[in-house]
């Protein structure tokens, strides 16, 4: 009885204050609005963030920063224009059309999904593969650490003498492909980073610890033609982290 006079009390105090009704009604959207992300954050995919509350939390924290800061992914500048270039000779084109919407979670860094054809899918699908039974002696694909191995990584050899020094900050690895909606991570010298994001190719990783300022994110290919130049620019990015110049 005790018990069901407490509740009773509890109840009638709730109902005649509206500040105490409104922030429990704000409390109980806020908890379902949570789980309901939480669990659409689960099944997309969560990239290298542990699919748990606890990684939830994190990348939650990391996406309101984001938010509140004035930091344009978009913007070019904050990349280094001096340094090496691997992209290939002729000029990067600039990318028609506008760019894809992304997904307003910041990790994982996803866009939306557009069409692709399948020819153009199948050779995206089975790029970072291919690259790497083209190249034995330089690269081999191991699960994505960035991705917390859900993905297929491709990784520059460890015994190579001519690996880029600064190689071991990602282990190694070079680029990924995300299936869920084809676009890519790839780590670029910072020149190259910027004219990528410059013309329209990609767009900035939020800059979060021990991640270097080259991995963007490349937008998925709409077509063959664009898929050359993304394969262009993996093939920029195998050569920064190598560090040889034989992968054309």
């Amino acid at each position: 009885m005790a018990a069901s006079d407490h509740y009773h009390r509890v109840v009638e105090t709730v109902a005649s204050n509206p500040l105490v009704t409104g922030v429990c009604a704000t409390a109980v959207v806020g908890v379902f609005w949570a789980i309901r992300d939480y669990v659409d954050w689960k099944a997309f995919g969560t990239g290298g963030t542990p699919p748990t509350w606890l990684g939830y939390l994190r990348m939650t924290r990391i996406r309101l920063k984001h938010a509140l800061s004035t930091n344009n992914l978009l913007d070019a500048s904050h990349l280094d224009q001096a340094g090496p270039s691997y992209l290939p000779a002729e000029s990067l084109p600039i990318r028609s059309g506008p760019r894809p919407t992304l997904m307003t979670r910041i990790l994982p860094q996803r866009q939306r999904p557009e069409p692709i054809g399948p020819a153009t899918h199948a050779r995206l699908s089975s790029l970072v593969r291919d690259l790497a039974a083209a190249y034995p002696h330089l690269l081999e694909i191991k699960p994505s650490r960035t991705e917390g191995g859900s993905t297929d990584g491709l990784y520059a050899r460890s015994e190579l003498e001519s690996l880029n020094p600064v190689a071991g900050v990602l282990k190694g690895e070079i680029a990924h492909v995300h299936p869920q909606e084809n676009s890519l991570h790839v780590w670029l010298s910072e020149r190259d980073a910027r004219e990528v994001v410059e013309k329209g190719w990609g767009v900035r990783f939020p800059p979060l610890s021990g991640v270097p300022r080259g991995w963007v994110m490349v937008y998925a290919p709409r077509g063959e033609g664009e898929m050359d130049v993304v394969e262009g620019i993996v093939r920029a990015a195998v050569r920064w982290v190598v560090g040889v110049e034989a992968v054309r």
